[in-house]
């Protein structure tokens, strides 16, 4: 209503609008599509309607693509859609077959009453009726008299056949008989007298599709039942035989139903393919990926072989990326992916949003800013993590298409609110490279890239909008775009939110906030205040200052009560006393008891040797982000060994015998040579039936743990997981399984769980993330032991 745009219709209206298909009128104005004329009527047509509380109905005479008469009615109600929008409903018939009906019937009424004194009985209303229909009664529904005309083979026209007294004691009987069986039941209930009546009380004509039996063959037939108008006494009835017309849409239905099974075969076998080849892709990939990481290891590369297998993965990790694109748009289009309703803060993903294109950002030379409104709530009700892919999709594409100097700006505002819902506008704009009018409506399509340049300066998939669009229609919710050529584009993403839910607190996370004493340095005072906000909502105490100066004050004070900062955040670019100057004083007094972690915008790189220089070995990103800040904390205390979190407790793991199920030869030998690294022992099975086997013939408590890749022939490492488990031994139900899998849905996370393993782990295996899943997975295992 507040655009006067189509947002949809159906193929009747776009032939009427003269376009193709539906897609041709969505987006479009009235005055887009119409004479002004017509436009004019159709938008006070929409006022009327927005006006009223009621529908607003009303008739017109058209003309159709022919050029004959037609009469239409149209009905218009105003509604509110689900994001909110007051919009329009039109919906229009064609009724001119009624129309000219009641006009036969108050012709017939008043021939009846010119024949009652001449002994014609409407001769010719029946002549007119006899272009359509076989065979015509008309009754007295009071005193059952009726006239019964039928249809001259030859003439075509309709003559009087015979007349009568108790239609619905006697003829409905006679009819019937050619009726076929299966349909004489709902015939005779439809020509029962006292429900008829009813009917008729309640509308103008009751019609029913039979069929009838002629010459042994079943044919279809239309019973046509209508009321006299003004004249409650008589009632007319009419057949029509629709065989032709019947058996013609029944088999363009069959056609229909067969070409959408196919259809629906083709994509099951689409998906199906999809899914094993990206399966066969990604194995060698990760094998190169897992190769490569292992290369690098080694100090002794020189310059060029050190580059070189750098490029090799990060080539390997961009192919990855591309066929993940492709099993997610297989998986969209098949309506695999299931959207996740869960608790989450918008200003939280925000923030861990712009903790990941700061630095995409600061790498190419680029200005970040990020604007979001006060009045969006804490806590919506949402699949968080796709909203943040499809708002990381954007962003990365603006990264990527905008050189050097140039700004990408992440608008989040409220852009509506009805009910226990908030409509949430995302909005991405940047200064790039922008896009050429045309390809614009193409932007969404999958495969869609502007021109083949673009694709090898770039580097893209042409998936990765075409993704995004499919998960915001998921949300109820809509995207647009906006681009003019080397000027910039804008992204609007626009989704409907409930509101509510309990977000998890941070106390759930292995630090302990409260044990934390921090000392925010910043010369903008704004800065300040939006730090001890974030460290504040973690639930860490902290304290601010503008200089370098009152900082050695502060924490000079602090050191004196015996309650120091454990942390300072420095900013590295202040008037006066700089950053450098002040963290060489600070770790000058007081390097035993607090540690400095430079605060800043800025590249890392680009700083990092100089504060190397006065001791300063960490940092971390500005502004801070509230979703990552607990994570960031405890890589420094890490690094820094300061014991201010909750450290799990771990197993030893030198020594141990591990299981490792994994049908790929090259896969086994990357994680068996991993391993043995850490002086671990390695069985290998080749599939899950190996496994098993090895597993059942074993003596209890031999293995400490057993890796199992999920996909193997003979038997995958769901089936032989849940084998495992089922054995009658002391260690088949304690022992700690590990999926291994190349997928990182959902779903597949939830089936590992499901089938009894106790965590999941993605390929490439990452050895420093797989030695730490063991040791807390095989302590947790021991302690069941002693009854811990």
């Amino acid at each position: 209503a507040k655009t006067g745009k189509y947002l949809a219709c159906n193929q009747a209206f776009a032939e009427y609008a003269h376009k193709d298909s539906p897609e041709g009128v969505t987006g479009l104005t009235d005055a887009q599509i119409f004479d002004p004329t017509t436009a004019r009527h159709f938008t006070e047509d929409d006022k009327i309607a927005l006006s009223l509380s009621k529908p607003y109905i009303f008739y017109a005479d058209v003309s159709d693509a022919a050029g004959n008469p037609r009469k239409l009615q149209t009905t218009k109600v105003k509604y509110m859609d689900t994001k909110g929008r007051l919009c329009v409903l039109g919906m229009c018939q064609d009724i001119t077959d009624l129309v000219n009906i009641q006009h036969e019937q108050a012709l017939t009424k008043e021939a009846y009453e010119s024949a009652v004194s001449t002994g014609l009985m409407y001769n010719h209303i029946a002549q007119t009726l006899a272009r359509e229909y076989t065979e015509l009664f008309y009754i007295n529904k009071d005193t059952e008299e009726f006239t019964e005309y039928r249809k001259d083979k030859e003439s075509g026209t309709l003559s009087e056949l015979r007349r009568g007294w108790h239609f619905f004691s006697d003829c409905k009987s006679e009819l019937s008989e050619c009726v076929h069986p299966e349909d004489r039941e709902a015939f005779l209930q439809t020509l029962n007298r006292k429900k008829l009546m009813k009917a008729l009380s309640q509308k103008e004509t009751v019609v029913m599709t039979y069929r009838r039996m002629v010459n042994s063959q079943s044919a279809y037939f239309n019973m046509k039942i209508s009321r006299m108008e003004n004249d409650d006494h008589y009632i007319i009835i009419v057949f029509m035989d629709v065989d032709a017309e019947m058996r013609e849409a029944m088999a363009k239905n069959v056609a229909l139903a067969d070409a959408l099974s196919s259809a629906k075969e083709a994509n099951i076998s689409k998906t199906t393919f999809l899914n094993s080849m990206s399966h066969e892709i990604r194995t060698p990939i990760n094998a190169i990926i897992g190769l490569d990481t292992l290369a690098l290891k080694n100090d002794n590369l020189d310059p060029y072989t050190k580059k070189s297998l750098e490029e090799i993965g990060d080539g390997a990790r961009h192919l990855l990326t591309i066929v993940n694109d492709v099993l997610n748009m297989s998986r969209l289009e098949s309506g695999m992916v299931v959207l996740h309703k869960d608790a989450f803060s918008v200003k939280q993903m925000v923030e861990q949003i712009n903790a990941q294109v700061i630095s995409q950002c600061n790498d190419k030379g680029l200005i970040y800013e990020c604007r979001t409104q006060s009045q969006i709530d804490d806590s919506y009700i949402g699949d968080d993590m796709k909203l943040k892919e499809v708002l990381l999709n954007l962003l990365s594409n603006s990264v990527k298409f905008t050189r050097k100097n140039g700004r990408v700006i992440l608008t989040v505002e409220k852009a509506d609110e009805y009910e226990d819902r908030d409509v949430i506008s995302f909005r991405v704009r940047d200064t790039g490279i922008g896009m050429d009018e045309e390809f614009i409506p193409k932007v969404f399509d999958v495969f869609s890239q502007e021109n083949s340049s673009d694709n090898s300066k770039y580097g893209s998939s042409g998936l990765g909008l075409a993704i995004a669009k499919s998960i915001v229609e998921m949300m109820n919710g809509s995207i647009s775009v906006k681009s003019e050529k080397g000027l910039g584009s804008e992204f609007t993403v626009t989704v409907p939110l409930q509101k509510g839910g309990k977000i998890a607190p941070y106390s759930q996370r292995d630090i302990n906030p409260e044990s934390l004493r921090v000392l925010i340095v910043d010369d903008s005072p704004i800065e300040v205040e939006h730090a001890k906000m974030v460290l504040e909502e973690a639930g860490i105490r902290s304290d601010g200052c503008t200089s370098g100066q009152d900082a050695l004050s502060k924490i000079e004070l602090m050191h004196a009560k015996k309650e120091p900062y454990n942390i300072v955040l420095m900013d590295w670019s202040m008037p006066g006393m700089n950053g450098k100057e002040t963290s060489a004083e600070i770790l000058k007094r007081y390097k035993k008891e607090t540690t400095v972690v430079v605060m800043t915008a800025y590249n890392w790189d680009d700083i990092s040797e100089e504060a190397h220089s006065v001791g300063v070995d960490n940092y971390i990103g500005k502004p801070l982000n509230a979703a990552d800040i607990i994570e960031n904390i405890e890589h420094i205390a890490r690094r820094s060994s300061i014991a201010i979190f909750k450290e799990k407790k771990k197993a030893r793991l030198e020594g141990r015998r591990i299981l490792l199920a994994e049908d790929v030869e090259i896969n086994a030998e990357i994680i068996e040579d991993m391993l043995e690294m850490e002086n671990i022992k390695v069985d290998h099975a080749e599939n899950g039936k190996a496994a098993v086997e090895l597993f059942e013939e074993s003596t209890a408590g031999i293995y400490s743990a057993i890796l199992m890749d999920v996909r193997m022939p003979k038997m995958d490492g769901l089936e032989a997981t849940k084998v495992i488990r089922s054995m009658d031994r002391e260690d088949a139900k304690r022992i700690p399984i590990i999926a291994l899998t190349a997928n990182a849905f959902d779903e597949d996370v939830q089936r590992s769980v499901q089938a009894g393993m106790n965590a999941h782990i993605n390929k490439p295996v990452e050895i420093e993330h797989l030695l730490r899943i063991l040791g807390e997975l095989i302590y947790e295992s021991e302690e069941k032991i002693s009854g811990v």
